[in-house]
């Protein structure tokens, strides 16, 4: 092979690494479901787009964030989801979004992925019910 085509398969081969990161990996493991802008299907889907801050308020919901089943099934390393809920949150939270807010860490998801809960519908339906006690104007579907 030339040289030139060498480097022409080489800037092919590793030009998808330089653009990987937690916007890709919402892309292609997430935005099916829950949208380019975040504002989802609901009620199925939850609109993410100036709500998903709101989980972090309430008891076990940043726990949520990261055991539903999207979340925690997908095959996105620890460090990757965490950077995706860390992308997330800065891209829709918008208003929702703690003015402190943890990073999630790659030890957090995986703690977390480790201990689903039982019922994730029930948990959803408990976490909905405290966030629009606590925000009845800014989380309703």
């Amino acid at each position: 092979m030339h040289l030139p085509a060498m480097l022409a398969l080489s800037i092919c081969v590793l030009a998808p690494a330089a653009h990987a990161g937690p916007r890709l990996d919402y892309t292609l493991n997430c935005m099916g479901c829950h949208g380019v802008d975040g504002l989802g299907a609901p009620p199925e889907i939850p609109q993410l787009k100036d709500r998903m801050g709101y989980y972090l308020d309430v008891d076990g919901g940043r726990a949520y964030l990261v055991q539903v089943p999207g979340a925690r099934q997908s095959a996105l390393t620890d460090a990757a989801l965490a950077g995706v809920l860390n992308w997330m949150l800065d891209q829709f939270a918008g208003a929702s979004k703690p003015a402190h807010l943890d990073a999630y860490s790659a030890d957090e998801v995986s703690r977390l992925r480790a201990t689903p809960p039982n019922d994730i519908a029930a948990v959803r339906r408990d976490l909905e019910r405290a966030i629009v006690a606590l925000h009845p104007r800014g989380y309703s579907d």
